[in-house]
């Protein structure tokens, strides 16, 4: 049910599912929608009040996604010259015809040999299987060199999963044992990576952001809030 509302002198649109839940509920998109779950029970004006209770938080959050989306990156379209990050590094795209569809990278260039070079699907599809599968073969290797340290404490190396994640860098599955990573990853500088990687170990042992969590991230990492300000300065994911 999409309901509006105005906070602050700004006219928000809400979408507002009731639900058998104890609590209003407030969740505000990347795409700076909102959804709101509440008990069939509670009234609009409870509802109302809870919104302007949070106008200040919704309004911030709003705003910090809208700039997000103004300067997020414009679609490829896989040319000569187009650049690609790398590891924190800006590597320009060539494209040549070939007769298979491959990627190969140094320390300037991504050269990109594809069938028919007019087929932006094709060298798309092409570009991100060997960005995934580089992003598995970093990642893989990072997670392998951080692991000792959190092997000693009962934990078992985790199954590593891939994948494109709005708003996260990582997540954490303890009872699964499992650790996601966002693709995007292989964008950022390596010590970033490793931040990263150690911040979602550590949720083996603190699967919240508690004082101990982070107490044990900087046992873990000492300058992780450098690693984590580097991270910040030129991505928009959050944690």
């Amino acid at each position: 049910m999409i309901k509006t509302i105005n906070l602050n002198g700004r006219e928000i649109s809400y979408d507002l599912e009731y639900k058998d839940v104890k609590n209003i509920n407030l969740r505000i998109k990347v795409d700076q929608s909102i959804y709101m779950s509440a008990n069939h029970r509670v009234s609009d004006k409870i509802i109302e009040e809870f919104l302007h209770s949070k106008a200040d938080y919704i309004l911030k959050a709003l705003d910090h996604y809208a700039e997000i989306a103004k300067y997020a990156p414009k679609p490829k379209q896989y040319i000569d010259g187009e650049s690609f990050r790398m590891l924190g590094h800006a590597l320009r795209l060539k494209v040549v015809q070939g007769k298979r569809n491959m990627v190969e990278s140094d320390e300037s260039y991504i050269t990109l040999t594809i069938k028919d070079v007019t087929n932006i699907e094709l060298k798309k599809n092409t570009m991100d299987k060997w960005i995934k599968n580089r992003c598995k073969e970093v990642l893989q290797a990072v997670c392998e060199g951080v692991y000792p340290k959190f092997q000693k404490y009962g934990i078992e190396f985790p199954e590593l999963r891939f994948r494109n994640m709005i708003s996260r860098w990582g997540s954490c599955q303890p009872k699964n044992k499992i650790l996601t990573f966002n693709i995007s990853l292989i964008e950022v500088p390596l010590s970033c990576i490793e931040y990263v990687v150690t911040h979602e170990f550590t949720h083996f042992l603190q699967p919240n952001h508690s004082k101990k969590f982070y107490g044990q991230l900087a046992m873990f990492m000492p300058d992780w809030q450098e690693r984590k300000k580097v991270l910040e300065k030129n991505n928009c994911y959050v944690e």
